[in-house]
């Protein structure tokens, strides 16, 4: 248990100086001695009230410890409050195809149409396109090859190369995880550069 101090009485406390017959830097030399004993108290104050609460049998303050981030500016509210949507039903943004299950049921039974069961998934497959370029060549001996459509730059397709910028930049994938991850679905690359499509 800790002990502390008590103080007797306030009859054997000094009285202070004079402030106005001391200098600029005495007057700051006795501010940095009282916020001093200022913090001593206000220490000594908190100890005191811990212990009180532990003998009272009280829980005593939680030990949160800082966040570490530096405190912004406060949010502004909105001038006209908007009603923050609840939890309500999940809408894809992609085409949702539909597909009917069927039971074995016994005869007599009565149909009650469907119960729906929405179901997301993500399907990352390679997809290769061989373009058959018509040529032709006219009568003055010039060749006339028919274009690549358009976004088509080089052997890989506008999303292929979507999708590594976005794994490189955003997801922070290196090199060879991002090599590894286009072979596992098929893709091949000549010279392995993947950054280069």
């Amino acid at each position: 248990m800790r002990r502390f101090v008590a103080v007797d009485s306030l009859h054997h406390v000094p009285s202070p100086p004079a402030l106005s017959a001391l200098s600029r830097p005495e007057l700051e030399a006795l501010l940095v001695e009282l916020f001093g004993e200022l913090a001593t108290l206000k220490q000594t104050v908190a100890e005191q009230r811990e212990e009180i609460a532990r003998l009272k049998g009280l829980k005593g303050r939680p030990d949160i410890k800082p966040s570490g981030m530096d405190k912004g500016a406060a949010a502004v509210k909105p001038a006209i409050e908007e009603k923050r949507p609840g939890r309500g039903k999940v809408t894809p943004r992609v085409k949702v195809e539909e597909t009917v299950i069927g039971i074995e049921v016994p005869p007599g039974s009565v149909f009650k149409g469907h119960e729906s069961f929405l179901v997301q998934d993500l399907v990352i497959s390679a997809n290769a396109t061989c373009y058959l370029r018509e040529r032709w060549v006219t009568p003055d001996g010039r060749t006339i090859l028919a274009p690549l459509p358009q976004g088509i730059n080089g052997h890989f397709g506008p999303e292929l190369r979507r999708f590594v910028l976005v794994q490189y930049h955003q997801g922070q994938s290196t090199m060879p995880r991002l090599h590894a991850l286009l072979r596992s679905v098929g893709l091949r690359s000549r010279s392995g550069n993947w950054c280069a499509c």
